[in-house]
């Protein structure tokens, strides 16, 4: 390892890229301890100590909507904006097209993306204001006004860190961002345990049992995250020129966890949406609802997992063309053994893509899940360990350090994988 970071200073170009990821994530912690104007911090902590819904959130902006600083949503408006863009694109044609005009095309999408996310952010930043009424020092309309441009200013400079990361850092800027957020958080968790074993609310036994689950799901996400299914795939030979080509054998790599953690995020707003328009409407059975879909209730655990389940196939079903797949196959002159060209191959794809990604979406489910059933075999309380986040931080890891990687192995150093 200490070989593989030595080579990794060798190269002069990575070494630039790397310091300026690292001076970007500066300015991003930076942030997150300046607070927006007119707001009384300590109503705000006492909001978020009473439930692991709003620590949840926090964990996602690296603390800065415990504090309610700058970048207290974080970067969640553009994420959403990327993935209501992504699934107009079915619904358009002309985000279809620009889908396939390669660069120019995607700066077309990228700015319409921007756009959307701007509105995004401050619709988001209006809630939050009138959602946090009790905690504005003067409340008003100006001052709803103030907090929400602020807020959406501090969501656009983040969006602007991650754009300036992907093209100048190392690894998708968007993703280190809200990676450093959730690493951020690390120390604060274990402060939080040692405190607790202290004060003997939790013994020594507990805290290992935990830091043994958290090892073991960071292993078991790696291999899920990692898992694929390959179709072999035989060409036939050609004549080209006189000479016949052709005819070697490839495959067809299909993700297990084709949808990443998209589904638990799309889930997780379904639920959230009654419990936060309980916090407007003071009516007996929306109170009722809510009290039932509040988080961590076994109603909403059930239905969380299965909308997870749904989401999975959903979006998987959005994102992979099984048809562009078999056609382009056939096209090229690609065909799988003992499988026919066209339809055939169509329904083979899309059977084997039903069934691995059953197993993605099982496992998605479990890790959303995940921190209710640590909580209660550990008994650990205010630490806010998730499987979405761990799927995040692993996800986000691997795919940087495979970049870092390419780039080593490229300058012929050793680099990190055997």
């Amino acid at each position: 390892m200490l070989e593989a970071l030595t080579n990794i200073y060798k190269v002069p170009e990575l070494r630039k890229k790397i310091v300026f990821t690292l001076v970007m994530f500066a300015v991003f912690r930076l942030g997150t301890h300046i607070p927006v104007p007119g707001v009384n911090p300590a109503v705000i902590e006492q909001l978020f100590n009473q439930g692991n819904l709003f620590g949840l959130m926090d964990l996602f902006s690296g603390g800065a909507l415990s504090k309610f600083s700058i970048f207290a949503m974080s970067i969640t408006p553009y994420i959403n904006a990327s993935i209501i863009i992504q699934l107009l694109t079915i619904v358009f044609p002309t985000l279809e097209q620009w889908q396939k005009e390669g660069q120019e095309g995607h700066k077309k999408t990228t700015q319409v993306t921007r756009y959307l996310a701007v509105a995004l952010a401050f619709l988001q930043a209006i809630g939050m204001a009138v959602a946090l009424n009790s905690a504005v020092i003067n409340p008003g309309i100006v001052s709803t006004l103030i907090i929400a441009i602020t807020l959406t200013a501090g969501t656009m400079l983040l969006m602007w860190i991650g754009e300036q990361i992907t093209a100048y850092g190392v690894g998708n800027g968007i993703s280190l961002i809200i990676f450093a957020g959730i690493v951020a958080a690390l120390p604060k968790n274990l402060a939080t345990i040692y405190r607790y074993t202290q004060a003997g609310t939790i013994t020594y036994g507990n805290a290992l049992f935990f830091i043994l689950i958290v090892l073991a799901m960071v292993v078991f996400v790696v291999l899920i995250n990692e898992g694929h299914r390959r179709i072999p795939i035989s060409y036939t030979k050609r004549l080209a020129g006189g000479r016949l080509g052709g005819g070697h054998a490839s495959h067809i790599p299909l993700k297990v966890n084709q949808a990443g953690v998209i589904p638990i995020i799309f889930a997780s707003s379904v639920l959230m949406f009654p419990v936060t328009i309980a916090q407007f409407v003071k009516i007996d059975w929306v109170q009722t609802i809510a009290g039932y879909l509040a988080w961590g209730t076994p109603l909403q655990t059930a239905i969380y997992a299965l909308l997870i389940l749904f989401f999975t196939y959903f979006y998987t079903a959005v994102t992979v063309k099984i048809s562009d797949m078999a056609e382009n196959l056939k096209k090229y002159g690609g065909f799988i053994p003992g499988v026919r060209p066209g339809q055939p191959t169509e329904d083979y794809l899309d059977r084997v893509l039903t069934r691995i990604t059953l197993a993605g979406a099982v496992f998605l489910a479990f890790i959303a899940i995940l921190p209710n059933l640590v909580s209660g075999m550990t008994r650990i309380e205010g630490v806010y360990f998730g499987g979405t986040a761990l799927l995040i931080v692993v996800g986000v890891a691997l795919d940087t350090m495979k970049q870092i990687e390419a780039m080593v192995v490229m300058r012929h150093y050793q680099g990190f994988m055997k």
